[in-house]
């Protein structure tokens, strides 16, 4: 009876053992298990058939872990973000980590626009002007979430008429994929039913040698565009639409970031380094097309971004001090980067620009696919 007991108690150990290490994520359920403005905050996982895993929070439809192989077949977790709930609540550096940006991606200078003759005033987050949505745009909401199967996560959020001033009561549905050919697929729909504007992105911040893992400044980007959109000493647009050749922001031939991230160029001097809007060549007007390639050498590890929209913010990770996420580790200086595949930022100020409107009766449609594989 006793070596039944011990070989029962044994079988358990190594069942639970077995469940453990069935997952690569290192963070745990239950500390992403909270109550934020009377809705539950979970953590979910999404799976593919090649070993690729992604945790995502409902909390701001973040992804807080994203395992992907490199050419020798080790799995880094090649996101920033934080290993608890909370970190994310109450936030004291880097706001918009792993999440969805809303109701607007980027800028609205001065958090003013005026549509069909009616001026509105949003929320301001980023002094003078209002940043992915305001005070609190879609990354600091709880999402109604539905887990579809080990590929796929649903999300559902409802933005009131006048939420962070924007106009319209905004639906929202949105699909988060891993497909089992290594792309993470993200689907935004939205109506509305009144005239409002909206900008909806992903802003996950990668680093290919893995999250935290020193910087990004090595590694090899292509963006594919011939002009980007000038900014102003607060990063508003100007609404010029220059070229890129003869500057740093030529990524048409695939280039290390670092390479001229530090010349004496006045846009970089504004953005602190690399945080722009490029204006994609595009080939059709709503088709999947694609935006930017970013390989890191060391690893292989080799990554393609896809979208329907007209431009992609590249954002190298200049405003990062240090700040402790996910395994101790420190996410230092230009250690991260962003690819936002977007509208313009301050398109409803600008009339030369592609139009953020969304009028009753139309859908709003944005996919973004991040694909990765490895270079052998």
């Amino acid at each position: 009876m006793k070596n039944i007991s011990v070989l029962i108690f044994f079988i358990m150990i190594t069942s639970a053992c077995s469940k453990q290490t069935d997952s690569l994520s290192k963070v745990n359920r239950k500390d992403f298990q909270t109550v934020v403005d009377g809705k539950n905050t979970d953590l979910f996982i999404l799976k593919n058939k090649n070993g690729l895993e992604m945790t995502v929070t409902n909390y701001g439809a973040r992804v807080v872990e994203f395992f992907v192989p490199d050419r020798n077949g080790k799995f880094e977790d090649i996101v920033l973000g934080h290993d608890n709930i909370e970190k994310y609540i109450n936030f004291t550096g880097e706001r918009f980590l792993g999440a969805t940006i809303g109701r607007f991606g980027n800028r609205i200078a001065d958090g003013k626009f005026t549509l069909d003759g009616v001026n509105y005033q949003l929320t301001i987050n980023d002094a003078p002007n209002s940043l992915h949505g305001g005070e609190k745009g879609f990354d600091r909401v709880v999402w109604d979430t539905k887990q579809i199967d080990s590929h796929k996560l649903e999300f559902t959020y409802q933005s009131a008429d006048g939420e962070q001033g924007y106009p319209g009561n905004l639906v929202v549905e949105m699909v988060y994929e891993l497909t089992d050919d290594n792309e993470f697929i993200v689907t935004h729909h939205a109506v509305t039913d009144k005239r409002t504007v909206i900008n909806l992105t992903h802003h996950s911040f990668f680093n290919l040698h893995g999250a935290g893992n020193g910087t990004v400044n090595d590694h090899v980007l292509m963006l594919n565009a011939d002009k980007f959109t000038p900014v102003d000493e607060v990063l508003i647009p100007t609404g010029e639409q220059l070229s890129v050749e003869g500057t740093p922001m030529d990524f048409r031939t695939p280039t290390p970031i670092g390479n001229r991230v530090n010349d004496d160029y006045q846009q970089l001097k504004y953005g602190h380094g690399y945080d722009h809007n490029w204006i994609l060549n595009r080939e059709t007007s709503k088709g999947l097309e694609l935006a930017a390639t970013v390989y890191e050498p060391i690893s292989g590890r080799f990554m393609e971004v896809y979208t329907t929209e007209p431009g992609i913010q590249f954002y190298g990770g200049n405003f990062f001090d240090g700040e402790i996420g996910k395994n101790n580790k420190r996410y230092e200086y230009r250690a991260s980067l962003a690819l936002e595949t977007q509208h313009f930022p301050d398109s409803p100020n600008h009339s030369e620009f592609p139009s953020a409107v969304l009028s009753p009766g139309e859908e709003y449609e944005h996919i973004c696919v991040y694909k990765v594989t490895v270079k052998k």
